[in-house]
């Protein structure tokens, strides 16, 4: 089968290098949309090198990895990456307007980070996500959470949000054609909170917070530039290389989606964006209902509770440590959706005094005898990280399109 990507950004350039070396495809048809540097040649060059992760050749064969691209065809926009042939498209951005059925494509990547709504109508004019599926796709994956701008508007029954380990089998091949493959903090998040669900139950956890410390990513601006029109978050045009920038995640949205137990569950998700080009970490803070003060949940009840999980039915996707790590020692490697840092767990318990009486009041409870009830409440703290572009998310997004692709054969 053969794979198409939309885009060649952070996560469609990577997730080509992920493809090119897990030959789940027997070929690469990658639309840009529009012409690049002087020709082919400036576009090989792009995908061979790479600031963050160094060049392909290594990537894939280590230190004696050598030059990979070969075969240029200016005409054709063909090549081949490591020998598997890989076409270049530059005229069309609108995703009805790429010939996917001309190539042969039925599975298409979109990592544009721009068509994220699937009740847009395929014929927009701006485009669409279903445009895909109008061009010859049967099956659309998009590298980012869906957005509804319409709020009034339900998710397409069409649609649905996975997480590969957690949530996979919610996407039905007969029925689902638009598949989001949710976010790098989600991925992460997905895989710290899971196993605790699993263990305590979410009638147990009582509140959770979350924020992801997080590599810099295209929105934001090398240098200091003047707002664009409309724009409410001046932030966003502050250099990110001077600077630790406040944002927002849609994480605890999209966690919702692939954990449908949070939505009973009051959480908050913030966002720290910080000159780093990647490497990032997600700090959960959690509220859980203990059984006593006597006996109370220790981090070593959290650490097991992880350790059991990445030795077990998480193996691969989670990776508990105690080692001291700094976010340079997991780019890149090891394929893993969250790493839990267990020397970091920390948990402190006490005994909380809650007046039902303000609940009584909040439902009009004339009559209703209210006393003082108190409940030991262990408060949790758990680190993990995440090479939010190759090493964690775009493995992931790799076995995600694997697993559909198997579902259109």
């Amino acid at each position: 089968m053969k794979l198409g990507i939309n885009g060649l950004g952070r996560i469609g350039k990577l997730s080509l290098w992920n493809q090119v070396a897990e030959r789940a495809f027997s070929e690469i048809v990658v639309n840009i949309g529009r012409q690049v540097g002087q020709g082919l040649q400036d576009i090989a060059a792009s995908i061979e090198r790479d600031s963050t992760y160094g060049r392909l050749g290594n990537y894939i064969y280590g230190f004696k990895g050598g030059r990979l691209i070969e075969n240029l065809n200016e005409e054709k926009g063909t090549m081949t990456i490591d020998g598997m042939p890989v076409t270049i498209l530059r005229e069309n951005r609108n995703p009805k307007d790429i010939n996917w059925a001309q190539h042969g494509v039925r599975l298409v990547l979109d990592s544009t980070g721009v068509f994220t709504d699937p009740t847009t109508p395929a014929e927009h004019p701006k485009g669409a996500l279903r445009g895909h599926l109008e061009a010859g796709a049967s099956k659309v994956v998009l590298s980012a959470p869906f957005k509804i701008k319409d709020k009034a508007l339900p998710m397409p029954e069409d649609a649905v949000t996975t997480v590969m380990g957690i949530n996979e089998d919610d996407y039905i091949p007969s029925k689902h054609v638009l598949i989001s493959a949710a976010s790098c903090t989600t991925t992460c998040l997905s895989y710290m909170v899971k196993p605790l669900l699993d263990h305590f139950g979410a009638s147990r956890i009582l509140s959770a917070s979350m924020v992801t410390v997080h590599a810099a990513t295209g929105s934001q601006v090398v240098l200091d530039r003047l707002p664009t029109a409309g724009s409410k978050d001046l932030r966003k045009h502050r250099s990110i290389m001077n600077n630790i920038i406040l944002t927002t995640t849609g994480a605890a949205k999209a966690l919702a989606l692939v954990l449908p137990e949070m939505k009973k569950i009051g959480f908050i998700a913030e966002s720290v964006r910080i000159p780093t080009p990647t490497g990032s970490i997600v700090i959960l803070v959690l509220s859980i209902q203990d059984e006593s003060v006597e006996n109370p949940i220790k981090r070593d009840v959290i650490n097991n509770i992880y350790k059991e999980a990445a030795d077990g039915p998480m193996k691969g996707r989670l990776i508990y440590t105690e080692e001291q790590d700094v976010s340079s020692d997991i780019v890149g490697a090891p394929r893993a959706a969250a790493i839990i840092e267990g020397a970091e767990t920390h948990t402190r318990t006490a005994v909380i005094e809650v007046d039902p009486r303000l609940a009584c009041k909040g439902i009009g409870g004339a009559g209703i005898t209210c006393t003082s009830i108190q409940i030991p409440v262990t408060q949790a703290v758990i680190y993990a990280w995440y090479d939010n572009e190759l090493g964690s998310y775009t493995y992931m997004l790799g076995e995600r399109l694997a697993s559909v692709a198997d579902s259109i054969l």
